[in-house]
């Protein structure tokens, strides 16, 4: 039985398709991420498969349990945390976690070994008596996930978890999904935070307005373009002459500045290699580092979604 099983799944609001014919699977144990742009569908496709919104047609089942007709038994499996923080400012967060774990109906002889080892995770335990108003963003993050896990739900659904927020908070969180994962706990996340879901998931769903573009490993979808390669370079010095003189080797069909280093993407990195140090050479300009890289997941994503289409006649950026 699989954790989360959907079938042409479409939401409707007026005009406006949010969800269109969706269909997908997420097995037991796997962490699948659900990677789009703002607007794409993901925060209604995650507010169906928990029973806040009713899909206009299609099915989603939790652990084999209808979301819509049997709602309670499939959300008793389940932790939900929302983009939006669902905490209390004016309580501390032991009685948000309190709160929380009464509202799962968490045993009482539980919730306070419970409550400790969570807030000890997120490590705010030593701020488990103040009031959450004084918290940073990053503490309320970590306190609004703990409170989606205060039931030890065997599926987690995270709605953009890390987005805005500060290094320590990240990591803590991300090493609390591995934790989880490996404990056994299956995990819905969604993001449009593309480094997020390469580092995360085992696989992913790239949504794009309501559709799903495609659906694999990280690893495998960056393999479905693997025209888009790049030659990386970084020299000791750059000026918009040399990254123009870059940009009109054969085979170049963009050329991007990331920080330091210029990105000549090409389906022939080894001619390009070539071409380029001849001109280095030429014009005595010292490289520091010469790199060919493999498309990433990033790439997979702007092909997927259409993001790229905008920038196909720029191909110098200084």
């Amino acid at each position: 039985m699989n954790a989360i099983e959907v079938t042409t799944l479409t939401k409707h609001f007026g005009s406006l398709v949010a969800v269109n014919n969706v269909t997908f699977t997420v097995p037991k144990g796997e962490i699948f991420g659900y990677l789009g742009p703002n607007g794409a569908g993901k925060t209604t496709t995650i507010r169906i498969l928990t029973g806040i919104t009713a899909p206009t047609s299609g099915t989603a089942t939790i652990f084999g349990h209808d979301i819509q007709r049997e709602k309670l038994t499939a959300r008793s499996s389940m932790g939900i945390v929302p983009e939006t923080s669902n905490i209390y400012d004016d309580l501390s967060a032991w009685k948000n976690l309190m709160f929380s774990a009464e509202l799962y109906h968490v045993r009482k002889s539980e919730r306070e070994s419970r409550a400790t080892e969570l807030l000890k995770t997120f490590e705010i335990y030593d701020r488990k008596d103040d009031k959450v108003h004084g918290f940073s963003k990053g503490m309320k993050r970590r306190l609004t996930i703990a409170m989606g896990l205060v039931n030890s739900p065997p599926l987690l659904f995270l709605d953009e978890p890390t987005s805005g927020l500060d290094v320590q908070s990240n990591l803590i969180i991300r090493q609390v999904i591995r934790d989880l994962n490996e404990q056994g706990v299956t995990v819905f996340l969604t993001t449009h935070n593309i480094e997020e879901a390469n580092l995360m998931c085992h696989r992913v769903a790239i949504i794009n307005r309501g559709i799903i573009a495609a659906i694999d490993s990280p690893e495998r979808l960056k393999k479905t373009i693997q025209s888009v390669q790049a030659v990386e370079l970084a020299l000791e010095a750059m000026s918009a002459d040399i990254i123009e003189a870059l940009a009109h080797i054969p085979h170049v069909n963009d050329i991007r500045r990331e920080g330091d280093k210029l990105r000549l993407y090409t389906e022939d990195p080894g001619s390009v290699v070539e071409a380029a140090m001849a001109y280095l050479r030429e014009k005595h300009i010292r490289p520091i580092s010469v790199n060919t890289l493999g498309p990433s997941l990033e790439e997979v994503f702007v092909r997927l979604t259409g993001l790229d289409k905008g920038r196909k006649n720029e191909k110098t950026v200084t």
